[in-house]
């Protein structure tokens, strides 16, 4: 029996199975970049380096990652997701491994910023821009579905670290994790297809029209859509707000620490912001197919600079594990709605690629935003004020979505 006819008597359509392997490629490989607060005293104390410096290793990656997607989108939208998410995870996993055998904090930016960020760079848009095509009235649901991954993998991911590094030691640790990204996300991304019109299928598991089998998907090359003033407010939103979005990620812990709480309960702090995530993806991507989409995009940024105000004034455990929690159901539901919002503006034709552009903007607010706080770190012994920034950054992207109002940006064609 073939996989086609197999999935249609089960009932399956699969594209919920490109979805389960988007999720496991978010979940393997974003959980394995974001176990890096449970590193940063270990590498610090190895090689005698200060926060800020230690941080910027994240940077770096986190740059790549976002950064890529200008160039593993449009090839994506050429040659197929799957390749590229595959080559992502086994990058991934060389460059954790390369971390583990790491004897200085520059081969750790080579090894973790080049191998961890070149990998997600390759997996994250092909992937999320494969979901987009496979899904129209339930795009939103299917893309917070797939982002989960992120969340469950911020939730699991640190503390499976955490106790790794604290059985074994940090080399030890970097190699674990290099075996499992290596085995379950370069396994699922095998799943991944491209568009549903390779299997005869119209999105949501429609009969395709008639003329599904020839036609291009609709929706603006790229050129047109970054000339538009939905792709302009987008980008400086997101730009804007990525300053101050994945702070928490890499500072969380060790603000924690630095208020004496036990290292044990420090690091369930990044698995509470998994936890919010992944009911934030989960569910707000839900809820924005009803109620608008790019409205709730703009909810987004209101929750989290309201989320990062209450981390400015927490310092007990209780207060900080709500607010891990709230911040990541703000910042999954962003991390949904936007690809979607993107599909809605310009259509399927160049979605990966589109994404990927967009996602250039997320690229420099996580080059600049971690290291900028532990620097600031490192001259005040404090991150009130890196944490207020986030705070204005989110206001600002807010107001910008605020002035680009309901307007269409590309009319697919």
């Amino acid at each position: 029996m073939s996989t086609n006819a197999a999935l249609r008597h089960s009932g399956i359509f699969y594209g919920w199975l490109v979805v389960a392997a988007a999720f496991a490629v978010t979940f393997v490989g974003f959980g394995s970049a974001y176990t890096f607060s449970a590193f940063v005293e270990s590498l610090q104390t190895e090689f005698g380096a200060s926060r800020g410096s230690v941080s910027l290793a994240f940077s770096l990656a986190g740059f790549l990652y976002f950064g890529l997607g200008i160039v593993s989108g449009p090839l994506a939208d050429r040659w197929g997701s799957r390749p590229l998410a595959l080559l992502g995870m086994i990058l991934t996993a060389i460059g954790l491994a390369i971390a583990g055998t790491a004897h200085s904090l520059v081969e750790v930016y080579v090894a973790y910023g080049l191998g961890v960020g070149l990998g997600l760079g390759c997996a994250y848009v092909p992937a999320l821009g494969a979901v987009q095509r496979w899904f129209t009235r339930r795009r939103g649901f299917a893309s917070g579905l797939a982002v989960s991954g992120i969340g469950v993998g911020t939730l699991v991911m640190p503390p499976l670290a955490a106790f790794l590094v604290a059985t074994f030691d940090w080399r030890d640790a970097y190699l674990v994790l290099s075996g499992f990204v290596a085995v379950v996300g370069a396994g699922m991304a095998l799943l991944i297809e491209n568009d549903p019109r390779d299997r005869g299928l119209g999105p949501d598991g429609d009969p395709p029209p008639s003329d599904t089998q020839t036609a291009r998907p609709k929706g603006a090359t790229m050129r047109e859509a970054v000339r538009t003033r939905a792709f302009v407010g987008l980008y400086a939103a997101c730009l804007i707000a990525s300053f101050g979005a994945f702070v928490p990620f890499v500072h969380l812990v060790p603000y924690a620490l630095d208020h004496g709480i036990p290292p044990s309960s420090a690091v369930l702090l990044l698995g509470m912001i998994g936890v919010g995530s992944t009911a934030g993806r989960f569910f707000l991507g839900g809820l924005a197919d009803r109620l608008g989409r790019r409205s709730s995009l703009l909810a987004m940024y209101v929750g989290m600079a309201l989320t990062l105000l209450l981390w400015a004034f927490a310092t007990g455990l209780w207060g900080l594990a709500i607010f891990a929690f709230a911040y990541g159901v703000f910042y999954g539901g962003w991390v949904a709605v936007l690809p979607a919002v993107v599909m809605d503006c310009f259509g399927g034709r160049n979605v990966s690629g589109i994404i990927g552009m967009l996602y250039t903007s997320v690229a420099f607010g996580t080059l600049i935003g971690p290291s900028a706080a532990g620097f600031a770190f490192d001259i005040n012994h404090s991150y009130t004020l890196p944490i207020l920034a986030g705070v204005g950054a989110n206001v600002i992207a807010a107001g910008i979505m605020v002035g680009m109002g309901k307007g269409p940006g590309v009319i697919p064609r």
